[in-house]
C-alpha cells in the first residue's frame, strides 16, 4: 500500500507551476471523438484521470501519439464502435463525456454509469433530458446507459439545476446536429468555456459560454485542431490555500487570475494577502487567521471543489466559522480524518460548523476522495509531527508531481510503500 509521509511545520516559500485543468481535459480528449481530423492537445495534465480517458479512446480504436509530456496528438478518424468498454469507463467520473460525443458522432452511444469520487448521488436526468430534446432515445441496463437516435436536430433545452455534466454533453450531443440549439440555464465554469474554444477551434458554431445561454449552430464537419487547455484552477486553489496554511509566501504560476477571484476573495477575507499579476499570483500569510464563512456555488461563486481544502485553513483561524455545501450531499465525509488531526468541525446536514484551533496535530489518515485528499495533505503540511496519509491514488487522480511540487516548495513529503495489512496476515 502506497502512502504519503509528510512532516508537517515547514513554511511553504518559492514558486510552483500549475498544470493543465483536469475538468476541462476529462471533456476536451472526448469531444476530440467528434473531430474529422487530427487533434494536438497541449498542456495536458499528467494525472490518472486524464490517463484513464485516454486509454478508452486507444481502446475503442483512437490513435493517440504522445508528443511530450504534457500534448497528445488523437486522430479519431479509425473509431468505428460506438460502446466504451465498462471497465475502464466505470471508474471515471468524465466518461459520462463519452455520451454526448459518441452520440454526436454515430447518433448511438453505449457507456456506463459514472464513476470518481462518491460523495453523492451523480444524477444524469438532465443529460439525459438534453439528449431527448434533441431527438434520442434512452434506456438505463445493467449499469450501462445507450442513448439513440435516427438524426438530432437543434432545439431549447431549459436546465432544472445548473450542471456542469449536462452542459458538457449537450454541446457534445448538438455541435453537429441540425440547426440551432440554445441551453439555458447553463453551466458556466472556465471549463465550460476551453471546451467550447476546442470545438470552436474546429469549426464548430458555439456562442455564449461563459453566460448562463449557450447556442451552438450545428455544423456537419469539425476539422482537425492544434488546442492548448487552460490552467487548473482548483489545483491553483490548493497551493495557495497550502501556502496560507503553512504562513508561507508562494508564488502560483501559470494562471488565469480572474478564474481564482471568488478563491482570492476569501483568502483575502481570512487576512492572508494576495497579488495578482498577469499569469500568476503570490500568497502570503505572516499574521493570524480570521474566521469567515464560505457558501458553495457554481461558477462564479466558491467551487464546491475548493470546500475541503478551504476547511482545513478554517481550522486553524481564530473563532466560529460555517460551510455551507450548496452543490453536493455528502462532501463532509473528510471531516472525520480532520477531526483525528485535531481540528474541531461539526456536520449537520449540508451545514458544518467549524472552531478554530491554535494548531493541528499528526494523525494516520485517508484521502477520502480526490479534494479531500487534498485537504489532507494540507492539514499534514501545517500540522506538528509526522502525518501518514491513505488512499493516495485519489489525490493523483487530479494533482500532477504533487511531492514534486511540495518539496521545491520546501515541504517534506515522500512516498512511501508499506506492505498490505491482509497480505501480511497470510501465512
Amino acid at each position: 500500500m502506497e502512502k504519503f509521509v509528510i512532516n508537517g511545520g515547514n513554511r511553504l516559500t518559492g514558486e510552483v507551476n500549475i498544470s493543465g485543468a483536469k475538468n476541462a481535459a476529462i471533456a476536451i480528449i472526448p469531444a476530440a471523438i467528434l473531430s474529422d481530423g487530427v487533434c494536438c492537445i497541449e498542456n495536458i495534465p499528467n494525472i490518472t484521470d486524464v490517463t484513464s480517458i485516454t486509454r478508452i479512446l486507444y481502446d475503442m480504436g483512437a490513435k493517440i501519439r504522445n508528443i511530450n509530456k504534457s500534448t497528445i496528438e488523437i486522430d479519431p478518424r479509425p473509431i468505428k464502435t460506438h460502446v466504451a468498454s465498462y471497465e475502464l469507463a466505470r471508474h471515471i467520473r468524465g466518461s459520462y463525456y463519452l455520451l454526448g460525443a459518441l452520440l454526436g458522432r454515430f447518433k448511438h452511444a453505449v457507456v456506463t454509469m459514472p464513476g470518481g469520487c462518491d460523495f453523492g448521488v451523480r444524477p444524469i436526468d438532465q443529460h439525459l433530458k438534453g439528449f431527448a430534446a434533441l431527438g434520442a432515445n434512452y434506456k438505463l441496463e445493467g449499469g450501462m446507459v445507450d442513448v439513440r437516435a435516427d438524426s438530432l436536430k437543434g432545439t431549447n433545452i431549459y436546465l432544472d439545476v445548473v450542471s456542469v455534466g449536462a452542459t458538457v454533453n449537450i454541446m457534445l450531443a448538438a455541435v453537429k446536429a441540425e440547426g440551432l440549439t440554445v441551453i439555458e440555464n447553463a453551466a458556466k465554469e472556465p471549463h465550460i468555456v476551453d471546451l467550447a474554444n476546442f470545438l470552436n477551434s474546429m469549426g464548430a458554431d458555439i456562442r455564449g459560454a461563459g453566460t448562463d445561454v449557450i447556442k451552438i449552430y450545428g455544423v456537419s464537419y469539425l476539422d482537425g485542431t492544434n488546442y492548448s487547455i487552460i490552467p487548473d484552477q482548483i489545483e491553483a486553489g490548493t497551493y495557495m490555500v497550502a501556502a496560507a496554511a503553512t504562513e508561507g509566501n508562494v508564488l502560483v504560476k501559470n494562471v488565469i487570475p480572474k478564474h481564482l477571484e471568488s478563491i482570492s476573495a476569501k483568502l483575502e477575507e481570512m487576512g492572508v494577502k494576495i497579488e495578482e499579476y498577469d499569469d500568476s499570483i503570490r500568497v502570503s500569510r505572516t499574521g493570524k487567521l480570521n474566521k469567515c464563512n464560505i457558501k458553495t456555488m457554481p461558477h462564479p461563486g466558491f467551487p464546491t471543489d475548493m470546500q475541503p481544502q478551504i476547511a482545513v485553513l478554517l481550522s486553524l483561524a481564530d473563532g466560529t466559522s460555517i460551510i455551507n455545501e450548496s452543490v453536493w450531499d455528502n462532501r463532509f465525509r473528510y471531516v472525520e480524518e480532520l477531526k483525528r488531526m485535531g481540528a474541531q468541525i461539526s456536520v449537520d446536514g449540508k451545514i458544518a460548523v467549524v472552531e478554530g484551533v491554535s494548531h493541528l496535530n499528526a494523525a494516520p489518515v485517508r484521502a477520502t476522495d480526490l479534494r479531500a485528499g487534498a485537504a489532507m495533505v494540507i492539514a499534514a503540511l501545517a500540522a506538528k509531527g509526522t502525518t501518514q496519509i491513505e488512499g493516495i491514488n485519489q489525490i493523483e487522480r487530479g494533482y500532477e508531481n504533487i511531492i514534486e511540487k511540495l518539496t521545491e516548495l520546501g515541504a517534506d513529503v515522500k512516498r512511501i510503500n508499506t506492505p498490505d495489512a491482509m497480505a501480511s496476515q497470510v501465512v
